[in-house]
Order: structure tokens, then C-alpha cells, then sequence
């Protein structure tokens, strides 16, 4: 459970640092990017396995096979991203690609952050 606030701070700081850095994420402050990031937990928690499985059927397999099973899990936390978007009025991005880069920096930060952890 610790380990999980951990990673809801870590991301939340995350965000607020994208939505500086990239033009077309939008964040209100703070207190929505702690707000953003457990929904972002949360979704991840409950549909990232549906999501993966999905995209696995779709593409049948390829990146799985291939050893690339990450690039679905990325797919996945973009539209977990996306679905955040449409939930929270004060985060917002425009397009996909900038979820898509937002998840693929929340995956690697996450990564090294359960690497210096566990």
C-alpha cells in the first residue's frame, strides 16, 4: 500500500512536470495531478489487463510473440490516459500522442522508480 502512495506522488509529480514541458497537456495544479494520478492508478488497476488482452486478440498476438508485449501495455496506459482525460475537467490532452508520450514516461519513470524500491 506504501509503495502504491509512493507511486501516486511520483506520478502526480510526473504530470505536473509534462504538462509544463508539453504544450498540449493541460493541468490545473497540484491537488489535480494527485486527483489525475489516482485515477490513472486506479483505471490502470481495474482495466489494463482487459485492455491488454484486447489489443493482444486485435494485432493476434504479434508483439507478444515477438517479445514486444510492452508496446500493448504502453497502447493500454495511453487510453488509460485518454480515459482520465475524460474524467478529470481540469487534465486534458490534446490528441493521442501526447497521452502516448505521457504513458511512455510514466512506464519508464515508473520502472526505475520500482527498480531503486523493490
Amino acid at each position: 500500500m506504501l509503495v502504491w502512495l509512493f507511486h501516486i506522488l511520483i506520478d502526480s509529480v510526473i504530470l505536473l512536470a509534462a504538462a509544463s514541458l508539453m504544450p498540449k497537456v493541460e493541468l490545473k495544479g497540484y491537488k489535480t495531478a494527485i486527483i489525475v494520478a489516482l485515477i490513472i492508478g486506479l483505471l490502470s488497476f481495474f482495466l489494463s489487463w482487459l485492455l491488454t488482452l484486447i489489443l493482444n486478440v486485435a494485432t493476434l498476438g504479434i508483439f507478444y510473440f515477438l517479445g514486444l508485449g510492452f508496446i500493448t501495455r504502453i497502447i493500454a496506459y495511453a487510453i488509460i490516459i485518454e480515459l482520465a482525460d475524460k474524467l478529470s475537467k481540469d487534465f486534458r490532452t490534446v490528441g493521442f500522442l501526447p497521452s502516448l508520450w505521457l504513458a511512455i514516461i510514466l512506464a519508464v519513470v515508473g520502472g526505475i522508480v520500482d527498480a531503486i524500491i523493490l
